[in-house]
């Protein structure tokens, strides 16, 4: 991530999920703790694309990006929890989430509108049945990105 990040001047999150589908809701979950630890943060913006993140293109824009980060549940087979940095090109390799709009078009029209440099941040879910709670593993990686974000944008 520090490698991803390296010169970065104006950095967007979009966190993407499900409330209502278990550890499908991670990614906003996680925007919405970060909107409130980096709210007074200049150099990080944060919003909570829930299922819909194309609605959140033109406010992203408007922040004009150095870089931006995704963060979603990502089917990878491997361990819940698991976390993995998803290089654009790798994209097509996984099963993500549940959205309207596959990720890979959010990310070319990103491309196209912006010169931000964009990555992915998946997370392994567990479950994603229709249930309110997000399993332990995947709550355990959470406070993990929670404290590795706080290292990298609180000074």
């Amino acid at each position: 991530m520090k490698e991803f990040l390296k010169n970065h001047h104006q950095v967007v999150i979009l966190g993407i999920g499900n409330d209502l589908r278990g550890d499908d809701a991670v990614g906003s979950v996680l925007a919405r703790e970060m909107s409130e630890i980096f709210l007074k943060t200049e150099n990080v913006t944060v919003f909570d694309g829930q299922t819909v993140p194309e609605n959140f293109t033109g406010a992203m824009r408007r922040e004009n990006p150095s870089h931006i980060i995704l963060i979603d549940a990502v089917e990878m087979n491997k361990s819940p929890g698991h976390i993995k940095l998803v290089m654009k090109e790798e994209i097509a390799n996984y099963n993500i989430s549940t959205h309207a709009m596959p990720l890979s078009f959010l990310i070319k029209y990103l491309e196209s509108t912006t010169s931000a440099e964009i990555i992915l941040l998946g997370i392994q879910p567990k479950d994603m049945d229709l249930t309110y709670e997000i399993s332990s593993e995947v709550q355990k990686s959470a406070k993990y990105i929670l404290k590795l974000f706080n290292t990298i944008f609180i000074k």
